[in-house]
C-alpha cells in the first residue's frame, strides 16, 4: 500500500475505538516501560513469536522479555514434534514453555492441525480412519503433554483451513479424507484432551471484511450454534504483498462482529511490511490503529507479533513479498535490536492514546 493509502486511515483505529462503545482513556496507573506492562493497562496478554534455536542469544532474551505471551514459531508444528507416526520429539517445544514460564510469560500452543509442514507419513495415510486415528492421537498426545501447565493457556487447534479467495477449504489430507467435518472432529478432540485451555481457530487474509473473512465467520457461527468446542478466532495480519492491508476500520468490525458470538479474537501473528512503499510513519500508524481496534473490543484478548526483530523475521526468506532483494522490516525492532517507531505507535494505542 502506498503512502498516501496509508495517510487516509491514519486515525481509523483510534476513531473506531471510541465508536466500539469501550473505553480507550489511559488505564495505567504509572508509565509504562514495556509493551507487556502496557498491555496491562487493558488487560491485554501482549505476544511474540519465539525460536528455540535463538533463545541463548543476550539481546533475543532481553528483547523477548517485553512479551508477556509467547507462540512457539515451528517447535509444536506436526513435523517437528511427531516426525514419525507415534514418536514425539518434545525438546524444543519445551524449550519454548520453559523460557516462558521462568519469565513469567503464558504460551499459546501452535498449532496442532495444518495442511503445511506435515511429515510424509500424514500424507501417505492412506483411508479416512487412519488420518482420523493419526490427527486425534497426535492432537491427544501434543496437548495432553501440556495438560495442567499454567503456562500453556491455549491452542491453535486448525490452522489455515480455507482457500485465499474463500470459496472452499484447502485440500489436505484431513480435508480430503474426512471432509469438511474434519475441523469438527478436532476442536472435539482437543476439548476431550484438556478442558481447561482456550481453543482457537487461526487463519490469514480473514482480518478485514472480505469473502474469507465471511466464510470464517459463517463456519464459527456454525460451530457456536452446534455446540462445538470453540472458544475463539485468531486473526494473523501479515500484510503487505501478497496479503492485502485492511483497513483499522474493517478490522474493528471484524472483531465486533466476531466477539458477538461470544467468540475471543485474538491478533495472532502480525507483521506489517515496508516492501510495498510503506514509510516508517506510516508503519507506525498503521500498527497504532489495528492495536487501538483491538483494545476497543473487550473480547480481543491479545496481540502476537511474529516476531520481535526483523534480523529473525520469517520475511527474509518469504519469497512472495514485493521485496526484491529489499528489507522487509516488518516488525517492532530492526535489525540492531533498536525499537522502531512502530513499537511507539504500539505502545500509545496500548495506553490509548
Amino acid at each position: 500500500m502506498s503512502g498516501a493509502g496509508m495517510a487516509g486511515m491514519a486515525g481509523v483505529g483510534g476513531a473506531g475505538a471510541g465508536a466500539g462503545g469501550a473505553s480507550t482513556s489511559p488505564m495505567c496507573k504509572t508509565t509504562p516501560q514495556t509493551l507487556k506492562e502496557a498491555g496491562a493497562c487493558s488487560g491485554r496478554l501482549i505476544g511474540t513469536a519465539l525460536a528455540a534455536s535463538h533463545l541463548n542469544e543476550a539481546q533475543y532474551q532481553t528483547t523477548a522479555k517485553e512479551f508477556s505471551y509467547a507462540t512457539p514459531e515451528n517447535e509444536m508444528k506436526w513435523g517437528s514434534v511427531e516426525p514419525s507416526q507415534g514418536a514425539f520429539n518434545w525438546t524444543a517445544a519445551d524449550q519454548i514453555v520453559s523460557f516462558a514460564k521462568t519469565n513469567g510469560m503464558k504460551v499459546k500452543g501452535h498449532n496442532l492441525v495444518w495442511h503445511s509442514q506435515l511429515p510424509g507419513w500424514v500424507s501417505g495415510l492412506g483411508t479416512a480412519d487412519q488420518v482420523r486415528s493419526a490427527m486425534v492421537n497426535h492432537i491427544t498426545q501434543v496437548m495432553g503433554h501440556y495438560k495442567g501447565n499454567s503456562t500453556v493457556v491455549a491452542w491453535d487447534v486448525v490452522n489455515e483451513a480455507w482457500e485465499n479467495d474463500g470459496s472452499k477449504l484447502r485440500d489436505s489430507p484431513f480435508s480430503s479424507k474426512l471432509g469438511t467435518g474434519f475441523i469438527d472432529e478436532a476442536f472435539k478432540a482437543a476439548r476431550a484432551a484438556d478442558s481447561s485451555v482456550k481453543l482457537y481457530y487461526n487463519d490469514f487474509r480473514a482480518d478485514g471484511m472480505n469473502a474469507k473473512a465471511n466464510s470464517i465467520y459463517a463456519m464459527v457461527k456454525s460451530m457456536v450454534e452446534r455446540g462445538i468446542p470453540i472458544d475463539g478466532v485468531g486473526l494473523q495480519m501479515h500484510t503487505g504483498t501478497p496479503n492485502p492491508p485492511s483497513t483499522p476500520a474493517d478490522v474493528l468490525q471484524n472483531l465486533q462482529r466476531i466477539t458477538a458470538l461470544g467468540l475471543e479474537v485474538v491478533i495472532s501473528e502480525m507483521d506489517s511490511h515496508v516492501c510495498d512503499g510503506l514509510t516508517s510513519a506510516d508503519q507506525k500508524q498503521y500498527y497504532h490503529d489495528i492495536v487501538a481496534a483491538c483494545v476497543a473490543v473487550p473480547m480481543c484478548t491479545a496481540i502476537t507479533f511474529w516476531g520481535a526483530s526483523d534480523k529473525y523475521s520469517w520475511l527474509n526468506s518469504f519469497n512472495e513479498t514485493n521485496c526484491a532483494g529489499k528489507d522487509p522490516s516488518g516488525c517492532l525492532w530492526d535489525a540492531n535490536w533498536m525499537k522502531k517507531p512502530a513499537y511507539n505507535g504500539v505502545l500509545d494505542a496500548l495506553q490509548g492514546k
